[in-house]
């Protein structure tokens, strides 16, 4: 009966202490589970509906920040914006408005003295004040029309752009969802991933709090077949603890330049002297030695 409470009691010491224990060698170690993302993921549609025209990108091809992915069928708006952009450059109109001033106002000079001296009825001098008058506002007129072309032709160019998809990142054609020929309205075109830098998650136990900080650095080591150490920084600490895990969510950012990396890999994280929250510092991009 003896041995079987020393038996009992040792259980409950065990199962009361052992998570304990596991907790602390395991932070002594500063090793966590963390998982490799793309900085972002964005899925490129159109801004207006249309028939794709053109997919210059297929699954698995690097894209820069700004490249041309994809064209909708704009023949009718194109040739819109050169009928616009053509009325815009009309010279001719105003050419003939500035002519006729022109003609008024010598004209107005030419019998102003022949008024003043009585030698010229006033309804003949009314007649020529008021050309002279028209003739500004026909100028006017024109100028506006040529400015409010220009505001369409403006307006028409815009409207093509936009039937231009472009990349909002550089990055890596994720997966491509239509091809030429197919109507886009609210389907995505293109999913398009950021992975330079990346991110990496990593859960931390509540009693890590406050030892890990932004601007830390940390060995991140990719599962194989990646495998190797790389250096990573601390961006992102929760400020707001689980309560039903006791843990907290922490984001580092990994320079990955030369796309040695694949986001969705699983990793370790190694936290260096956390509880001093002392770290070291290694070359951004390099492997961590």
């Amino acid at each position: 009966m003896k041995n079987f409470r020393h038996f009992l009691a040792g259980i409950i010491i065990t199962v009361f202490f052992l998570p304990l224990f596991t907790v602390s060698a395991f932070q002594a170690a500063g090793e966590f589970d963390g998982l490799i993302e793309p900085r972002l993921v964005s899925k490129l549609g159109s801004p207006v509906p249309g028939v794709l025209d053109k997919v210059l990108v297929d699954r698995g091809d690097m894209v820069k920040e700004g490249q041309l992915v994809a064209v909708l069928q704009c023949s009718v708006e194109k040739a819109t914006m050169d009928l616009a952009r053509a009325r815009a450059q009309m010279e001719a109109t105003i050419k003939s408005k500035e002519q006729e001033l022109a003609l008024a106002e010598r004209n107005c000079e030419r019998l102003k003295t022949l008024y003043e001296n009585k030698a010229l009825p006033f309804k003949e001098w009314d007649d020529v004040d008021t050309k002279r008058t028209l003739a500004r506002l026909q100028l006017s007129e024109a100028l506006e029309n040529r400015r409010l072309a220009e505001l369409e032709y403006k307006r028409n160019e815009e409207v093509v752009k936009r039937m231009s998809i472009r990349s909002p990142v550089t990055g890596v054609v994720v997966e491509r969802f239509l091809s030429p020929g197919e109507y886009v309205e609210d389907r995505p075109i293109l999913e398009v991933a950021q992975v330079d830098p990346l991110y990496v998650e990593v859960v931390l136990p509540v009693e890590m709090l406050g030892t890990v900080k932004v601007g830390m650095k940390s060995k991140v080591m990719p599962e194989m077949p990646v495998g190797g150490g790389y250096t990573a920084t601390v961006i992102v600490v929760d400020k707001v603890v689980d309560a039903a895990s006791g843990t907290f969510r922490v984001r580092l950012e990994l320079p990955n330049p030369e796309i040695r990396v694949a986001p969705g890999l699983k990793c370790k994280v190694l936290f260096r002297d956390h509880h001093s929250a002392k770290t070291e510092t290694y070359p951004l991009g390099s492997k961590y030695e």
